[in-house]
């Protein structure tokens, strides 16, 4: 965050990946909302943005070029953001994103660091899309999973930033959004930052349609590494069922936000999000620190 004296901030972020999906409008869409989310995450509105890409040079259409920046553009059209360029490298392999800034009011930026015992947990994306990419690349995906996946991906993190934007200052403690580390790596850091335990209900955590099915042949990469990463900060009750745990490890692309609401708001930010047309999910709460950073129970 960049604050002048008495007046507004910038927050900046980069975010950029290899294609998830086939389809290349839709991958460039799934990679602007992707790279939204990080300011919607800290309470603030991205404004402009740059964008970043890599395509070979050779036996490439450039139809497919073309199609990947207008599928970004629209989606940045959506989101209210102006394209001010951006910069174009050769690379054998493809890759696409953006550098985004926006503004924010520099009293009222949200971290993954504010979160207290009590507060109540909300989620506001369904998990699964490392999951159902990886079986997309295998040909193993049924249309339906990939469909809702790709709702959720191109879907902007916006109302639910706007939602507690317009809520008093104290309502929401603590915020992050759910990306490559998964939805047990990104709670484990909001849980180290604020010094508390975060107890989780796995049962309770929205999953995407049909990714359960297809959880165990289709494995990511990242999944192995959150899990060797993060497992010694997890304490798990017996019984919960292994897919849903890998599943929790998922590296998610454009996912949700994870937000801790005070406990006396709670029913509040429910309320606030409902209206926004956010899908939100209380999944646990916060607790005082325990011997683990994650309790799922």
């Amino acid at each position: 965050m960049y604050a002048w004296p008495g007046g507004p901030a910038l927050v900046q972020t980069v975010d950029f990946f290899t294609p998830i999906v086939d389809d290349p409008y839709t991958y460039g869409q799934i990679a602007a909302a992707n790279a939204l989310s990080d300011i919607y995450a800290m309470g603030g509105k991205p404004v402009t943005a740059l964008a970043i890409a890599g395509f070979p040079q050779k036996d490439f259409d450039p139809a497919i070029i073309t199609a990947v920046f207008t599928g970004g553009f629209d989606k940045l059209r959506e989101a209210g953001v102006a394209l001010l360029g951006g910069h174009t490298v050769r690379d054998n392999e493809v890759k696409f994103g953006y550098a985004v800034t926006g503004e924010i009011d520099p009293g009222r930026v949200l971290s993954n660091a504010g979160a207290k015992p009590g507060d109540v947990l909300f989620l506001t994306k369904a998990i699964g899309t490392g999951i159902v990419g990886t079986a997309i690349k295998a040909g193993r995906a049924p249309e339906a999973v990939v469909q809702a996946a790709v709702r959720s991906m191109t879907a902007l993190n916006r109302d639910a930033a706007e939602a507690m934007r317009a809520l008093p200052p104290g309502h929401v403690h603590a915020c992050t959004d759910i990306t490559g580390f998964g939805l047990i790596g990104h709670a484990s850091e909001m849980a180290a930052a604020s010094g508390v335990t975060l107890r989780l209900a796995a049962s309770a955590v929205p999953l995407l349609t049909g990714v359960r099915a297809l959880t165990e042949e289709n494995r990511p990469g990242g999944l192995a590494s959150n899990l060797d990463h993060f497992e010694p900060g997890v304490a798990a009750a017996a019984g919960i069922d292994e897919d849903l745990l890998w599943l929790l490890y998922d590296p998610q692309t454009s996912g949700g936000l994870l937000i801790a609401a005070a406990p006396e708001h709670a029913a509040a930010v429910d309320r606030a999000l409902m209206r926004a047309g956010v899908a939100a999910v209380n999944i646990g709460t916060a607790t005082a620190r325990g011997a683990r950073l994650i309790e799922l129970i």
